[in-house]
């Protein structure tokens, strides 16, 4: 079906493809980036059922979100409750998940477990704190300064600690990692019987660490990585599916805030990506197409 854009979120996927380090998956554009998109359906393909025309909708795209119009299947659409903005809606889709594959479909997050998520000030970090406190579990929120440790509180972190200071917390059952390995350095020292480590980013904190294998046999711990937009199209239907059985009724309740750094308009679209590129901000950079 094709949706009219009216908002889309600015990932670090966006940015390195626009970069000419990381291409578009094979069947996306190769000059237009957009991993989400939200904006109303206008258009149904064959065997789409009728009552989806017209609706506001949020959906995860290999590519060319950042459009004015886009081609989505529709089983990868989420419907936009009525309280929500676009601005808002236009940051939920590839953050809630990507979050929420990485922490109930790999790291198995359970109630009543301690989370540590790196990057949390960040748009996918941001909502994997809502999410795991959703969940019931301790989240232990990990950030670069002091300056949003009191958002990430409010979001729902239980603790909010500087990068330095992981290695002296009690063990955790499952890191979520979004920083790489400056961050992975340390959490490797915390780990509990049976930890499960999730890497699903690097922003920044390189891609190389080393690693103590006695510690990971010690702890039996697993540690797991993957990416949410090169996925076939089953793949992300079925990590759709599960959002919207479990996160949508929550969304929709307002249980979910999702934090706008800054909206920009689709012709500032390079004042956004340097923007975007900055350290320090708190939450998504969301283009708006209207």
């Amino acid at each position: 079906m094709v949706v009219e854009v009216h908002a889309a979120g600015i990932n670090a996927a966006d940015l390195m493809q626009r970069s000419g380090f990381y291409p578009a998956p094979e069947g996306s554009p190769a000059d237009i980036p957009g991993l989400e998109l939200a904006g109303i359906v206008t258009q149904l393909g064959a065997g789409v059922e009728s009552e989806w025309l017209g609706k506001r909708v949020c959906a995860i795209v290999g590519g060319g979100g950042q459009a004015s119009h886009c081609v989505v299947p529709s089983e990868h659409l989420i419907e936009i409750p009525d309280s929500v903005s676009w601005e808002q809606a236009g940051g939920f889709a590839e953050a809630y998940c990507t979050a929420h594959d990485a922490l109930v479909s790999q790291g198995r997050l359970r109630s009543g477990e301690r989370v540590l998520i790196s990057g949390a000030t960040g748009g996918v970090g941001s909502a994997a704190v809502q999410i795991a406190h959703a969940l019931g579990a301790e989240v232990i929120a990990v950030t670069r300064g002091v300056e949003h440790q009191e958002r990430l509180r409010q979001l729902g972190a239980s603790h909010v600690v500087l990068i330095d200071e992981v290695e002296k917390l009690a063990p955790v059952d499952v890191v979520l990692e979004l920083v790489g390995a400056a961050h992975l350095s340390q959490a490797q020292k915390v780990l509990s019987t049976g930890a499960r480590v999730v890497v699903i980013g690097v922003s920044g904190g390189g891609a190389t660490l080393e690693l103590n294998l006695l510690n990971v046999m010690r702890t039996r711990a697993t540690i797991t990585g993957s990416t949410l937009r090169a996925r076939s199209r089953e793949e992300k239907a079925d990590v759709v599916r599960l959002v919207n059985q479990s996160l949508l009724p929550l969304w929709t309740s307002g249980q979910f805030d999702i934090p706008v750094a800054q909206t920009f308009s689709l012709e500032d679209v390079n004042d956004a990506y340097q923007y975007f590129a900055e350290p320090g901000k708190f939450g998504k950079v969301v283009l708006l197409a209207f």
